[in-house]
């Protein structure tokens, strides 16, 4: 099991508590907007009632609510037309008060969610996700980065881990999370390589890593019985000189231990795993 690999050269490093502790710095960042007599609000627009959405919709109203920040929500219809939601995201876009606009994806089969993202205005895209956000990311400009990617990145810093000079791979080339990772790695220095489901010898790739981000939706893809990560047995390591090994997940249930059992995230949507 997991605990099995938790030795005193390994730790499992705990995404809630930093988690609050961001939560705990942005409260008093907005507390000290306010003083000055500068409001944030943030727009989300979510269509019909797809069980996660409303959960990850729910939980962005609670993080707003503890921070400070304003939260305006607008729960549309399945039946909502496309042309609808794009009026209600021009009508945001042109509101001096909505500082950030999310329409929370997936969008209704019926709507094109590529326009409905280049709709969105890239000063409010606190997704990312505008072709104009990762143009910014990808030439290093000041702007929005994508959530899941900027939290990879925070949890390694905030573990003191660092990234400069490190093998990073990431299996996985979403626009939400895989390539948006690549960029963030790259700006710290990290030397990256992205691999996915064409990659030529996945597990060899794998192997190389000194940092393995799996983003891939997939159960059970990462076995430590195949060998598929940089070292061979519980105490025994391919050290060549790096201190650690660092394994990151996206999604639950990717991970399976040497006896075939499922190694779960405790909760947590982002894991590192540190050997």
């Amino acid at each position: 099991s997991l605990i099995n690999y938790l030795t005193p050269r390994k730790q499992l490093i705990d995404g809630k508590l930093i988690s609050q502790q961001i939560k705990d710095e942005l409260k008093e960042e907005v507390a000290q907007f306010k003083a000055e007599g500068i409001d944030i609000c943030l727009a989300v627009i979510q269509v019909g009632s797809d069980p996660a959405s409303s959960v990850y919709v729910r939980n962005k109203k609670k993080a707003c609510a503890y921070i400070g920040v304003e939260s305006r929500s607008y729960e549309l219809p399945e039946e909502t037309s496309e042309e609808e939601l794009i009026k209600l995201v021009e009508e945001l876009n042109a509101d001096e008060s909505v500082n950030g606009i999310l329409v929370q994806l997936p969008v209704p089969d019926h709507i094109d969610e590529d326009k409905i993202i280049r709709t969105i205005s890239p000063d409010k895209d606190v997704d990312g996700f505008h072709p104009v956000s990762v143009g910014r990311l990808w030439i290093g400009e000041k702007g929005f980065l994508s959530c899941t990617p900027a939290g990879i990145i925070q949890l390694l810093k905030r573990s003191n881990i660092s990234i400069e000079g490190k093998e990073c791979v990431i299996i996985g080339r979403s626009n939400i999370v895989g390539k948006p990772m690549a960029a963030l790695l790259l700006r710290e220095n990290g030397t990256v390589t992205v691999a996915h489901s064409r990659t030529k010898d996945l597990k060899e790739v794998a192997k190389r890593a000194d940092i393995l981000i799996v983003a891939i939706g997939k159960e059970r893809f990462i076995n430590i019985s195949a060998k598929m990560v940089r070292f061979i047995t519980m105490h025994s390591y391919i050290d060549d000189n790096s201190s650690f090994f660092y394994i990151i997940f996206c999604n639950k249930f990717c991970f399976t231990d040497r006896y075939n059992q499922d190694i779960r995230p405790f909760g947590n949507t982002l894991q590192i795993f540190c050997f």
